[in-house]
């Protein structure tokens, strides 16, 4: 009985380690996430618009991407649901074709509608293979436009890579 109230107490301090570790990396990528929102409508103030009229938004603050011929791209994310944070995400990619480099961005995600942003969060959603973000510059955001109810931005923040595309991105979405 003893051996058994040990493994039990040994099993629920792992367990409360565990959280707290995931606590402290989410914690991390929330803060990064406000940053990089900062920055994005530092950079571009039409955004505000889509920050504040968007059903719900993702934001990838720290998104690597990188390859030669065969590339990729990983990330978490922040999703928020009319500006509150209601759950985290995650950006996997893989894709064959003309890269060359290395690239660390951020993106952002807009979905216009309720409907849009449930879609994320079911994990159906999905970029078509041509897909592609603007390049967050001054007053481009006041021209862009949704698309099948999605808007993308992406903001280089270090490295050159030859690709811009964000087709074939796959999520995942954590509620809290």
């Amino acid at each position: 009985m003893k051996k058994l109230g040990m493994i039990t107490m040994v099993l629920m301090l792992m367990i409360s380690f565990g959280s707290i570790a995931q606590n402290k990396k989410d914690s991390k990528v929330i803060a990064d996430a406000q940053k990089a929102k900062d920055k994005l409508v530092e950079k571009d103030n039409g955004l505000t618009e889509f920050f504040n009229e968007a059903a719900g938004y993702v934001i990838f603050p720290n998104v690597g991407k990188g390859g030669f011929i065969i590339g990729g791209a990983s990330g978490n994310g922040v999703v928020y649901d009319n500006g509150n944070i209601i759950g985290m995400a995650d950006l996997k990619k893989v894709d064959v074709g003309l890269q060359a480099g290395g690239q660390a961005i951020a993106e952002v995600i807009f979905f216009k509608t309720e409907e849009d942003l449930q879609e994320f969060k079911d994990g159906d959603f999905e970029f078509s293979a041509q897909a592609s973000a603007v390049a967050v510059k001054s007053g481009k955001a006041k021209n862009a436009k949704y698309r099948d109810g999605v808007a993308v931005f992406a903001m280089p923040k270090a490295g050159l890579m030859a690709e811009a595309s964000v087709g074939g991105q796959k999520f995942s979405y954590e509620p809290f």
